[in-house]
Parts: C-alpha cells; sequence; structure tokens
C-alpha cells in the first residue's frame, strides 16, 4: 500500500509513541477494504507497538477505531485516509499512542474540561486542503477528552451518506447528528464554540494587555513578515489575526515561491506562524478587528475587536489581505454550501458524475475548470468577457478536454434550486441580450478576490475598488498606520510580493517610530 519510503519516514514517526496503539478494523469484501488491510498491515510492520484487529462491527466499512488500552479513546477514520489526511492519520497515532501534542497548553486543559457528551462526524475530501485542520483538531479533542467521539468520513467513498445528509462542501462537520458547522476550523475555534464563556474570558485578557510598539492586524504571508521583521528590531510587537494563515490556508499548489519548488498553502502557512513564534511576538488568533481610531493625545493609535476588547499601539500595519469576490447574484447566498463553491480543490470530489460550471475565465477559474473535468461529468466554463484571460498554456490544456465548454461574453445573472440544492443556472448573452438556462448540479466561482477593508471605511484612503491607498513606505493616509499585501492598491496580488510589501511596511513603521521619538529624546538631552 505505501511506498518504501514512506515506510520509512512513517516508522520514524512511530518510534515517538509511548504506548500501545490497537487498531480495530471493520470490513467487508469490497476492494476498499483490502486495500484498508494493506494500509494496516503496513502500519503494524511500521511499530512494534502497534496491534490491528479485523472483527469490528461498525456499520461503516471499510472503516477503523483508533485506541490504547486502559484508555478511553474513541477516534475513528471511515475510509482511508490517504492524501491530504495520512498526516491525519500519522498524529492520530501518534496522540492515541500517549505522543503529546504541540497545540497550547490552555487549550489542551480547555478541551480535556469540556463538560457533556460529543459526537462529532467530519465529512472530508482527499483532495481537500482545508480537511485535516478540522479532522486532526476533533481527533486530538477525542484523545483529550472521552466524552468526545469523533469519526472522520471520507465523503466520495459514502456518497450515499453524502447525498442523505444534503453535503456539497467539505470539511462538513456534524455533532450529535446535526450540523455543527462547515470550513476549514481550529481546535480553538471549536472550542470557542462549545465553551461559551472562552470569548469573554479572552476578550478580558486582551484589555489587560499594555500597548504595543507595532501592532499587526491580519496573519497571512504580508502580516507574518511585517511581525518578523518588526520583532527583529527588538520593539513590542503584537498580531491579531482572524486566521493566522490567511488565504494561503486556501491555497492547494504552490509552485512560484521563489526558492521553494513546490510546496501547498497549509504547510507554508504552518511554517510562517513557526517562523514568527520564533520571535517574541504576542498572537491573538480569531480575533477580527471591527474599527481603527487614530492616535489621540497619549499618542496611540486604537484597534478595536468583534469580542468587544481594545488593543492600543504606537504604529499599525494593516494587513487584513482579501477574499474571494461573490457573484451577488440571486440565490448565490441562499445555496452557498449546497452546490455553490469557492475551492474546486475541496468540494470538487462531491460532484463526482455531476454536472458543474466554473464562473470565471482567469488563470484561477480555468485551473478550477481542468481539474475539475476529471471528476465530474461535464464543465461549462463561463466568462464575462469576450475572451478567456488565462495563460495561453493553460487555456490550450482547458480546450483539450472533452467534457468541456466555454461560453464567452456571458452574464451569469441568477441561481436555481429547488430549495436544499443547486438544480440550475442562468446566464444573459452580452452580445444577443437573450437568457439562458443551464441544468446542472454545481456552480464554482473563480471571479477574483475582494480587499477585507469594509471595516476601514471612512478611517483611512480607499481606492474606488476598496484597496488601502499606501505610498513607497507602506504608510497609509494616517499617521503611524501601514498597509501591506492584498488589502492595499499593490498590483500583482501574490505570495512573495505580500511579503515584500509586509516587511517594507515593518520598516516604515519603525522608521516612523525613530522619527516620532527624536523629539522626545532631543528635550531630554537639551534638559
Amino acid at each position: 500500500m505505501l511506498e518504501a519510503d514512506l515506510k520509512a519516514q512513517l516508522k520514524g514517526y512511530l518510534e515517538r509513541a509511548k504506548r500501545p496503539i490497537h487498531i480495530i478494523a471493520s470490513i467487508d469484501d469490497g476492494e476498499k477494504s483490502r486495500e484498508l488491510l494493506s494500509l494496516l498491515d503496513d502500519l503494524k510492520d511500521a511499530s512494534p507497538k502497534i496491534t490491528v484487529d479485523t472483527g469490528g462491527d461498525d456499520a461503516r466499512r471499510p472503516s477503523f477505531a483508533l485506541t490504547s488500552p486502559g484508555h478511553d479513546i474513541h477516534l475513528r477514520f471511515a475510509g482511508l485516509p490517504m492524501g491530504h489526511e495520512f498526516t491525519s492519520l500519522v498524529l492520530a497515532l501518534l496522540q492515541v499512542g500517549g505522543h503529546p501534542s504541540k497545540a497550547a497548553q490552555e487549550t489542551l486543559e480547555q478541551v480535556a474540561a469540556l463538560e457533556g457528551d460529543y459526537d462529532f462526524e467530519t465529512y472530508y475530501s482527499l483532495s481537500c486542503q482545508n480537511c485535516p485542520d478540522v479532522v486532526q483538531a476533533l481527533n486530538l479533542a477525542a484523545v483529550l477528552n472521552p466524552r468526545i467521539r469523533h469519526t472522520a468520513i471520507d465523503g466520495a467513498l459514502f456518497q450515499d451518506e453524502v447525498e442523505a445528509r444534503e453535503i456539497m462542501s467539505v470539511p462538513t462537520v456534524f455533532l450529535n447528528g446535526q450540523p455543527f458547522d462547515q470550513g476549514r476550523m481550529t481546535l480553538e475555534q471549536i472550542v470557542a464554540k462549545l465553551d461559551t464563556g472562552a470569548a469573554a474570558r479572552e476578550a478580558a485578557k486582551i484589555a489587560q494587555k499594555d500597548a504595543f510598539d507595532v501592532l499587526v492586524v491580519g496573519g497571512g504571508p504580508a502580516g507574518a513578515a511585517a511581525a518578523v521583521y518588526a520583532a527583529r528590531k527588538g520593539i513590542r510587537t503584537g498580531v491579531a489575526a482572524e486566521r493566522f494563515g490567511g488565504q494561503v490556508l486556501d491555497t492547494m499548489a504552490i509552485e512560484n515561491f521563489i526558492s521553494v519548488k513546490a510546496t501547498e498553502g497549509p504547510k507554508l502557512a504552518a511554517a510562517l506562524e513557526q517562523h514568527v513564534r520564533e520571535y517574541e511576538v504576542d498572537i491573538m488568533n480569531l480575533q477580527r478587528a471591527t474599527q481603527l481610531a487614530p492616535a489621540g493625545d497619549d499618542g496611540l493609535i486604537e484597534v478595536k475587536l468583534e469580542n468587544g476588547a481594545s488593543l492600543k499601539s504606537r504604529t499599525v500595519i494593516l494587513s487584513t489581505g482579501a477574499r474571494w469576490r461573490q457573484m451577488n447574484v440571486p440565490g448565490e447566498d441562499q445555496y452557498r454550501n449546497k452546490g455553490v463553491a469557492y475551492c474546486p480543490h475541496c468540494d470538487g470530489p462531491l460532484f463526482k458524475g455531476k454536472r458543474v460550471a466554473v464562473i470565471g475565465g482567469g488563470n484561477s477559474g480555468v485551473e478550477a475548470a481542468i481539474d475539475l473535468a476529471g471528476i465530474v461529468a461535464h464543465v461549462t466554463l463561463i466568462e464575462y468577457d469576450a475572451q478567456l484571460r488565462a495563460d495561453e498554456v493553460l487555456q490550450r490544456k482547458l480546450r483539450s478536454l472533452p467534457n468541456v465548454r466555454i461560453i464567452t461574453s456571458a452574464q451569469t445573472t441568477e441561481v436555481l434550486g429547488d430549495g436544499n440544492r443547486v438544480n440550475g443556472l442562468v446566464y444573459r448573452d452580452r452580445v444577443g441580450g437573450d437568457s439562458h438556462r443551464l441544468e446542472l448540479e454545481g456552480v464554482f466561482v473563480q471571479i477574483g478576490l475582494l480587499p477585507n477593508t469594509e471595516w476601514l471605511k471612512g478611517v483611512v484612503e480607499l481606492s474606488p475598488r476598496g484597496e488601502i491607498v499606501v505610498d513607497a513606505r507602506g504608510q497609509t493616509s494616517v499617521p503611524g498606520v501601514f498597509a501591506a499585501g492584498d488589502a492595499t492598491i499593490v498590483p500583482y496580488k501574490q505570495i512573495v510580493i505580500a511579503m515584500g510589501e509586509g516587511s517594507k511596511a515593518a520598516l516604515g513603521a519603525f522608521d516612523h517610530l525613530i522619527r516620532a521619538s527624536a523629539p522626545v529624546q532631543a528635550e531630554t538631552e537639551a534638559a
């Protein structure tokens, strides 16, 4: 099942297990069960601490539970956790085997102290880069707290359940049989939803913090670079981020990050955070900024957060990034995650054998159409312009595919559905003016980015597109407030450019601090 080099790596990892790991498999006569048995044989060969019992009686087959003798652990994989989920399997084995998690001790204690019975089910796809975070978080919770159960389910393998539960986006999490949440979630976010008093406690803690020299708002590539450059100057640096990593977390393949031939978004995001944590940076995750107040008489800029707390700093670097742009047509919001999707890598496998549309003819749209064509029955790509805007090499590949139709000069006007899921789309021919209906089951929107700057309107200067206006040093229209990354007017929204702009903004902020303090120092020396 596993390649020789992967077996060797696995063996090395499993040497860290401290206690026995018992695997109980539920199988049938199908091909997937045979593949699972092969995988379990490889796991057993990789560590003397692993034992396998194939007499499980779980209704989902193939599936297997992980536990340890003398420990009350309820953790199960339904399907074969390969692809992006292989890391989830390795981590689960280590944690069931007693290897400690690297999560914050405060969070681990919070999970262990949760009261009540929680039976989680997570539906994932093997190509989803967002799913492992959720699977790993809930697996860890199941190891820490015996009243938490978790089953990670391959949606492509258990299509009957996906259809019955009307799941059209992954990761999708159910709690005690009821929908809990969708999309990427960290352990901290999950605990915050379960522990209703957590947000208030965190707000109180934040309110007690002293003022920063540099406060970075946003934790994507620009924010991470700004934090590193600021911290290296030896000044008090903080980062308030809604989710550390930003949009990079939603990026599948990265092949244009100079000096790194190829990587994946979540891996790069983890590396960014690890680098920032090498310095004395106060990282405040899961914090959304809602208001910016220019410096008052005390010389401090204030950033108010959604939880009611406020942070103050001598300078601020705004790196709030951008999000996928919506079509803003009837039916889009109603059928979000019910056929309307924004991540073809994550949700594509759920549309196997179905008809879908991709909205957008740039690189993202054409790449999405190419990827989906290998999974779904048919793809219709709809582009507003008279021609596609993607690179020519991508266009040639797209046009070579037999199950793809390209429609240009077309404006999507409505997403149709039956109340539960998408069943069609209406577009207007921009040349003739006629409207046409497409019968389909999925709509993937890939029409560019929208800056996360609504909360800054009326405070800092924004472009007509809502981007923050900055000068060559990253300075905004507000003294002491700098900005960097996809939220600004700087063209070419690329990771490497965002990092450079974040570094530049931090240097600009440091220069501002030096110049602002110089007169005070001079007066002191004169006295």
